[in-house]
């Protein structure tokens, strides 16, 4: 196979006082942390989607970047062998092990689906065949349910028995795809699983169905040897005005209501977090504290913009408190896929490596900074001293569901008044952080 990305070397790590472009500052994949090597904590992967497929088209204009990677010509099986010859490269250079896929980003579909499914065995051969001998395989598969017209109105939650039939066959292509190339995980992303107007939707009815098409891909799943996590990525909206999967809560409640959380769990994207108006440090401690965090889409949004911007990962404060929530969850049945892509005019070859290189090192740097803000122990000190009235004789008891509402009048009518809590301090708080962040 010939040198696709000529001129760029394999990625070295050379510390934070490199100035070569091609190297890491931050990302040391064998330094340890807490017990366990940087590249453990962080098994990143490449989105197909954005990766090997977006050429910067957007609303109003045409792409910019030639993907073809030596392909004549865009939507043959020629270009979708030329994108796995890509992508391996790519990846191998990096030092990333896994990719994400959607079905359609893998080869051109067909508008028969026995003829799609035909080339998806032919490409995922081809995959097996060029990963041999390497360390590379999918982290999570997932099926495109929202970019052709019969899902405008949704795939579960389609008016039409028909669209809902092809959704599940491209369900059990994907899974069966996921399994083949050894995925960790399969994730639904609703893309259009949601709702324009109350005035033509069964809103009930469009959930149920969701959950029935859920609950089969579970039970498919299981019967073929996916042993991996089902996950559900939330987001509010965009492409549709309202979407049922609208945020984590509402995400973990809907598989509870259904019975699917003992299979599910979350695959949180920092980019949708900001757009159902959360923090990502948010997003991540809900699923957390439910026992659902599953997986991460390592992206940024931008505050300027209010859509789904894709945007590399920089900020390192997000990052930071990002990685304290992972690293208090234990790590991730899945990892951080870059569901990122590279800015419009950022079109060239090089200006790829420069997106992961800031992406792996942002997320890096955030990895070190939450150890050491867990190992600091100010800011947790403070938390357990904020709720240290819950630790005494009577807060253990209303902890444990044994005190009354009488009781607590009672008590409440003794003490005729009552203090202001002790100050939350969130300058000084965040202060620490800094202190941490910054030295």
């Amino acid at each position: 196979m010939s040198e696709i990305f000529k001129g760029i070397p394999v990625i070295p790590y050379e510390g934070p006082e490199s100035r070569t472009a091609f190297a890491f500052k931050y990302y040391d994949a064998d330094r340890v942390i807490m017990g366990k090597k940087m590249s453990e904590h962080l098994p990143f992967a490449m989105a197909w989607w954005h990766n090997m497929c977006a050429t910067g088209v957007d609303m109003f204009g045409v792409g910019t970047a030639d993907k073809r990677f030596g392909a004549a010509e865009y939507g043959t099986m020629e270009h979708a062998k030329a994108k796995v010859d890509a992508a391996i490269e790519f990846m191998q250079k990096l030092g990333i092990r896994y990719y994400c896929f959607h079905d359609v980003d893998l080869v051109p579909e067909d508008a028969d689906i026995n003829v799609t499914n035909a080339r998806l065995d032919e490409i995922s051969d081809y995959i097996l065949e060029k990963t041999k001998g390497t360390d590379i395989k999918c982290l999570w598969g997932t099926a495109n349910m929202f970019g052709n017209p019969r899902f405008m109105n949704g795939a579960g939650s389609t008016n039409d028995v028909d669209v809902y039939c092809f959704a599940a066959a491209q369900i059990k292509k994907a899974l069966e795809l996921t399994v083949k190339l050894g995925g960790r995980g399969y994730v639904f992303w609703g893309g259009r699983e949601g709702y324009e107007t109350l005035l033509n939707t069964k809103m009930k009815f469009e959930q149920e169905n969701i959950a029935t098409l859920m609950r089969m891909a579970r039970d498919y799943g299981r019967s073929i040897g996916f042993n991996g996590t089902f996950l559900i990525e939330p987001k509010p909206k965009e492409p549709m005005k309202h979407q049922y999967d609208f945020d984590a809560a509402t995400a973990i409640g809907f598989l509870k209501e259904f019975g699917l959380d003992k299979d599910f769990k979350m695959n949180i994207e920092a980019n949708h977090a900001t757009l159902a108006g959360h923090t990502f440090q948010h997003e991540l401690r809900v699923s957390r504290e439910n026992g659902m965090l599953g997986s991460i889409d390592a992206n940024q949004g931008d505050v300027m913009l209010g859509w789904d911007t894709d945007c590399f990962p920089s900020n390192v404060y997000d990052t930071t408190l990002a990685m304290y929530e992972v690293l208090k969850n234990g790590g991730l049945d899945g990892g951080f896929n870059f569901d990122s892509k590279n800015r419009r005019p950022s079109y060239t070859y090089q200006d790829m490596f420069h997106a992961f290189i800031l992406g792996m090192d942002s997320f890096a740097y955030g990895l070190i900074k939450a150890a050491e803000l867990i190992e600091d122990g100010r800011i947790e000190a403070f938390i357990d001293g904020k709720y240290a009235s819950f630790e005494t004789e009577l807060g253990k008891k209303i902890r444990a569901g044994e005190a009354t509402l009488e009781e607590l009048a009672d008590r409440a009518a003794k003490m005729k008044s009552v203090a202001i809590p002790m100050s939350g301090s969130q300058e000084f708080l965040e202060g620490i952080l800094n202190n941490v962040l910054l030295k």
